[in-house]
């Protein structure tokens, strides 16, 4: 599976974790450490490994605490393909609702390399990129007003609730581009899942990937319209190929004391 393809998967899965457990515990309430969810990540149709998102405890970045959103993404070295293991980390300040910034590290076929990006504001990014035995490079980026990753970008969306028929945009910085994000919600329909037959928000993503990460067609994502809303699949077919992410495991995390 391509890395960058794992990326973008990976980072749909974290927002939409992160945002189910903000909206299972109600509004303004802090999600728990220990949240696990894992997901079966299926590339033309072959179970090409496996996506695993975690709610770590709490920890100081840049100066401020915030939770940090661990997902690994892992090839299944039954297939004979190059190993892929990546790793996005995004840091999220529960008192500001937002991301202050991500880690990405990306180790395939034992060529390493990693990004991070410290949003400063809403308006602007601090991005550094290194690879392997090379020297880091750095650069700025002006954005548009209110922009965010697309972890926190997914993470707005279900905190602001899901209704049928509602479209929702928002702007969204990769660490090389801007684009907006928009999400539409098409409807309810029952789905076969891990947890048994459930009904599910049908919610359309609109995303402007490039190069081997364009889209085919909408990203579609499935959510359980109960209190959970758990996210139970993700459907993107890319220039490379299609991909499927089922939730495979899922397991609560514990409350946090919210501040008075």
């Amino acid at each position: 599976m391509h890395t960058r393809i794992n990326g973008a998967i990976v980072g749909l899965l974290t927002g939409m974790l992160v945002s189910s457990v903000a909206m299972a515990q109600g509004a303004g309430s802090a999600f728990g450490p220990g949240e696990q969810a894992i997901y079966r990540v299926q590339y033309l149709g072959v179970t090409a490994g496996t996506a695993q998102i975690t709610v770590g405890a709490p920890m100081k970045q840049w100066g401020t605490e915030v939770l940090p959103i661990v997902s690994v993404a892992r090839s299944d070295p039954a297939l004979g393909v190059w190993p892929i293991k990546d790793k996005f980390v995004s840091y999220w300040h529960a008192e500001g609702q937002r991301s202050l910034g991500s880690d990405f590290f990306v180790d395939e076929n034992n060529k390493r390399r990693r990004q991070r990006i410290q949003m400063k504001d809403s308006r602007t990014a601090h991005v550094i990129r290194q690879h392997e035995g090379a020297q880091p490079v750095e650069a700025t980026h002006e954005l548009p007003e209110g922009s965010m990753d697309l972890a926190s970008a997914t993470f707005a969306l279900r905190n602001r609730g899901i209704a049928e028929g509602q479209e929702y945009t928002y702007a969204v910085f990769t660490g090389r581009k801007s684009f907006m994000l928009r999400a539409k919600v098409e409807g309810r329909q029952p789905l076969r899942t891990v947890m048994g037959e459930r009904e599910v928000f049908r919610v359309k993503l609109q995303t402007d990937f490039s190069e081997k990460l364009q889209t085919k067609r909408d990203i579609v994502a499935y959510f359980t319209t109960d209190s959970s809303h758990v996210p139970v699949r993700i459907e993107a077919e890319f220039v490379l190929g299609s991909i499927v992410a089922d939730l495979a495991e899922y397991k609560p995390g514990r409350l946090m004391a919210m501040n008075p």
